[in-house]
Formats: C-alpha cells, structure tokens, sequence
C-alpha cells in the first residue's frame, strides 16, 4: 500500500538524502476521491465508512491484552548491559544492528535483529485501538511503546480479512490470503490462513501473525510467480508490482531475522525495487523465507528516536501497526 508529523531526520551518511517531496497522504487521497462521487449518494457513504471513517474495536490495547494474553512478556533482566550506538543497540540478548546499501539507482536500509526471546518482537496499533481506519505514523506508534527498533507492519486496518494474532492475543480470525507466523520458540514459517484459525494457531504457540504478502522466499528459493501477484488493489491503493518502495521481513534462523526497507519513487535517490528484487536483497542477506509487507509510502524503518529512510511521500504517512524491539 500506498507516515512524523515532523520531518524524518537525515538518514546514515551512507545515504544521500533527496530533495523534500510534497507529502500525499492515502487519506487524503480517498477523500479526495470520494468527494468526486459524492453525489452518488449511498455508493460515497460507503466507501468514505469503509476506507476513511475509523471503526474502533478495542478502545484500549494494552488493557485488552493485559486480560487476555497467552502468553507472559519475559522481562530485560536489570543487570543486563544495554549499549545503544547510531546503528546498533544490544540488551545483553537481544540485539539490533542496521546497515545501508546504495547503489546508482537504489537505497535500501537492513536491520540484522538477533533476539533473546520471540517475545523481543511485539507489535503495537495507532492510538493504542484495533479497528479500520485507525491510522499514526510509525514513529508516533514507536515512540509511544518505547520502541528503540520499529518498521511498518501490514496494515491491517485497510481490510477486514486476514488473521491477526499480536503479541499472544487473537483479534482477528478471518483467513483469506498466505500469512506469516511468528511463535514463542523463535520459529518464523509462511502459512495458508485458509487451513487453520486464530485459536489453533495460538494454541501451537503463535506470538504474531502478519497478512499481507506474498512470500517472496520460501526453502531458500525466490517464489515463482511473484512478479504478477496483486494484494489488495482497491480504492487508493497502487498495484504492488514494477519498482515500488517495500517493506518486507526474511528469516535466518530460529530467534534471528533481518528486516529491510526499500526506499523508491524518488528518481536521482533510489527508484525502488519489484517482488523478485527485493526477494534476491533477502537471500543476499541470509534469509531462506522471507515475506512482503506493506510498501508504498508505508515503507518507514524507525531507530533510536529517528526515520532512518526517506518515505516516498517526503515525510511519513499514517499507518495502522508496527513490529517492534523496545529500548
């Protein structure tokens, strides 16, 4: 799909910075289409209830969670040493180390994560509520978590479909497309939500689900047929295929996985990559599965209180949820 209120901050120095482009919000682009069809009368309510007006859920996550968690947080223990540098951070477990790759057309940024526990990995909504339309940016959502690493998650508030489990508990249970599950062993797989439920997938030891896709490695091997899948082309939304900016997760090993963010559509800077390009990034980094995430102007990796990429829309635009190591 196509997030601060402030400026993001000058990424490493390893990435040249392009000029400041005009935000373009997806928001306000619905609106602004919608108004068009305004008269339409029934049809405009609609789509303005279904992509713009925010349906709330649960009120209040943490609270919810708190009730009806599966599983116990495992705490930092206080004696352990916490080193926090421009490009890395360690609590004695759990370590983020980031890096950045430019070439003549492309600039894509790499957080090699190593964690102590599966549970280091938490998600985190806008506002603190689940529910459509719900949307802050990356940043805000980090911030307000202690997040000292975060990326974009899949934007599950721009859909009703899709199972979401985060952080042990279920809030979504209506399986449509290829997931991704993350459980408390450290083990991350590529599963069918069509074949199983929230609750089975919980009751096996599930921390987090992700619904978007497609996966784009699986055994070690790109997946055939990714240069033409779409997902989710709807009202606002840019097809996922040709050079666009990603967001996407790959899996080294049990406990240890490398999130990348592709910057793009910013021509002199990084023009952004396709599926099977970005799948050959996540081999060259060690990862035998890996999956697609929300991209576009989502695209937003967050460290140490800062962007460290440059988002598509010349500043960060509003998305639903993150993936997250708190500081």
């Amino acid at each position: 799909m196509d997030s601060a209120p402030t400026t993001p901050e000058t990424p490493p120095a390893t990435a040249p910075r392009p000029a400041p482009r005009r935000p373009i919000a997806r928001r306000a682009f619905l609106a602004g289409s919608l108004s068009v069809v305004l008269a339409a009368g029934g049809t405009a309510w609609w789509a303005a209830d279904r992509f713009l007006i925010p349906h709330v859920e649960v009120t209040d996550v943490t609270a919810y969670e708190a009730e009806h968690a599966s599983v116990a947080v495992t705490a930092t223990p206080e004696a352990a040493a916490t080193t926090l540098t421009d490009t890395s951070y360690s609590n004695g477990s759990t370590s983020v180390t980031l890096s950045t790759v430019t070439t003549d057309t492309l600039t894509y940024f790499v957080a090699d994560v190593v964690l102590g526990d599966a549970t280091d990995l938490r998600s985190a909504f806008a506002n603190n509520q689940f529910g459509e339309n719900i949307t802050q940016t990356t940043s805000e959502i980090a911030a307000a978590n202690g997040a000292v690493f975060a990326i974009n998650g899949d934007y599950y508030g721009f859909r009703s479909t899709g199972i979401e489990i985060r952080n042990g508990v279920v809030y979504r249970d209506e399986g449509a497309r290829q997931g991704l599950a993350f459980s408390t062993d450290g083990h991350v797989e590529v599963y069918d939500e069509t074949q199983t439920t929230a609750a089975e997938l919980v009751a096996s030891g599930v921390w987090n689900t992700l619904s978007f896709g497609p996966a784009i490695v699986e055994n070690g091997q790109v997946v055939d047929g990714i240069d033409s899948v779409e997902i989710d082309t709807n009202v606002g939304n840019h097809s996922i295929q040709g050079d666009q900016p990603r967001t996407a997760v790959g899996v080294i090993d049990d406990n240890h996985l490398v999130f990348v963010v592709v910057d793009g559509r910013q021509e002199g800077y990084s023009e952004g990559v396709t599926l099977p390009g970005l799948a050959d990034i996540l081999l060259s980094l060690g990862a035998t599965t890996a999956y697609n995430l929300d991209g576009g102007g989502s695209s937003t990796m967050y460290f140490n209180g800062r962007v460290v990429n440059s988002p598509s829309n010349g500043g960060e635009r509003g998305t639903s949820d993150i993936l997250y190591v708190a500081g």
